[in-house]
């Protein structure tokens, strides 16, 4: 039977780590169109980071983490798609279901405008949700929802990624951990930058073909483009923002794409027009895909056997602890919550 209420980590307005605390959520019986799902894990993606710190803090008490994995408890009237001990996976936009994009912001976000996933049991909507890939933990299947499928987004919803174009990825987080894997299976050439040269080799060990420490090498766009043969790179996934941009553009070919994903650099900075113009590159904004793109990702993952890098694992009761890992950017992969 499901249970009336839920122990939930409740983020308070404004956030910041102190305070965070717990609470309950009511878990309704599902109504029609409805499940209710058993959660089991999470993980950590930056802005889960920017609602728990406070950098972009709730404006109401909120529960936190846009990432959910678990199985199904129960199904309300009408529900097809899913059955009790299914193992299920939660989507980002629960609205965007499939096509061109369709929702502005984060008003309909678990874990920033809507209750998220830091919780025991949850009721929504079945579109909240898809299945799981075969064979994974919760853990695993919880990398998907936001780091995992904006990489699969930007390079087969976007960029039209094929066998032997060249992408470049930038550090060892989640989104360029996974772009780097979704390239290697493709048959893509990839090109990988950190700062770590320890990182570099882990990159090196999952199939990355160039490494380029942008530590030692500020003009780490123009030795991309040189490794290339001069020609430049096909795809960046460029998860730095301001501060990475212009070295983005030194990387790519004429007509070339780049990814506009994170803002790890800040949210503003000067866009250099000359290179985009005479390049005539293609930059497109990306904030994670739709339901049918999860969908599609799963069916591939399950196609090649792909299994995510999880860096670590905390339990629900240590998350602002996993947070300050995720802080100290010692993490390579994901780092998961299990409930």
């Amino acid at each position: 039977m499901t249970a009336s209420v839920s122990r939930a980590v409740i983020v308070q307005p404004g956030g910041g780590f102190e305070a965070v605390g717990f609470g309950e959520r009511p878990v309704p019986e599902p109504g029609p169109g409805e499940i209710t799902v058993r959660l089991r894990a999470s993980s950590l993606n930056y802005h889960d980071y920017a609602v728990v710190s406070g950098l972009w803090g709730p404006s109401a008490p909120r529960v936190p983490m846009s990432d959910g994995a678990g199985e199904v408890e129960a199904v309300g009237p009408g529900i097809e798609a899913f059955a009790v001990g299914d193992r299920v996976v939660s989507t980002f936009f629960p609205t965007w279901t499939e096509g061109q994009p369709q929702v502005e912001g984060f008003a309909t976000v678990p874990g920033d405008g809507i209750d998220g996933y830091a919780r025991e049991r949850v009721t929504a909507s079945a579109l909240a949700f898809t299945h799981a890939p075969r064979g994974w933990d919760h853990a695993e299947a919880a990398t998907l929802t936001t780091a995992a499928l904006t990489a699969w987004r930007a390079l087969h919803g976007d960029a039209g990624l094929k066998g032997g174009d060249v992408i470049l990825v930038q550090g060892t987080g989640g989104v360029s951990v996974f772009a780097l894997q979704f390239a290697k299976a493709a048959g893509a050439t990839v090109i990988a930058t950190s700062s770590s040269d320890e990182k570099l080799e882990r990159l090196r060990a999952l199939g990355a073909d160039h490494i380029v420490n942008y530590r030692s090498d500020a003009a780490w766009g123009e030795t991309a483009r040189r490794l290339t043969g001069g020609r430049g790179v096909d795809h960046v996934l460029d998860v730095g923002g301001p501060a990475t941009l212009e070295q983005s553009m030194a990387a790519v070919r004429v007509g070339g794409h780049i990814s506009v994903i994170g803002i790890l650099t800040g949210v503003a900075g000067p866009l250099p027009l000359v290179p985009a113009l005479v390049r005539q590159i293609r930059l497109q904004g990306v904030l994670v895909g739709s339901r049918r793109q999860q969908i599609e990702m799963v069916r591939g993952i399950e196609a090649c056997g792909l299994r995510p890098i999880v860096d670590s694992r905390y339990p629900l009761a240590d998350l602002v602890a996993a947070f300050r890992h995720q802080e100290s950017n010692r993490h390579f992969g994901k780092i998961c919550i299990e409930i």
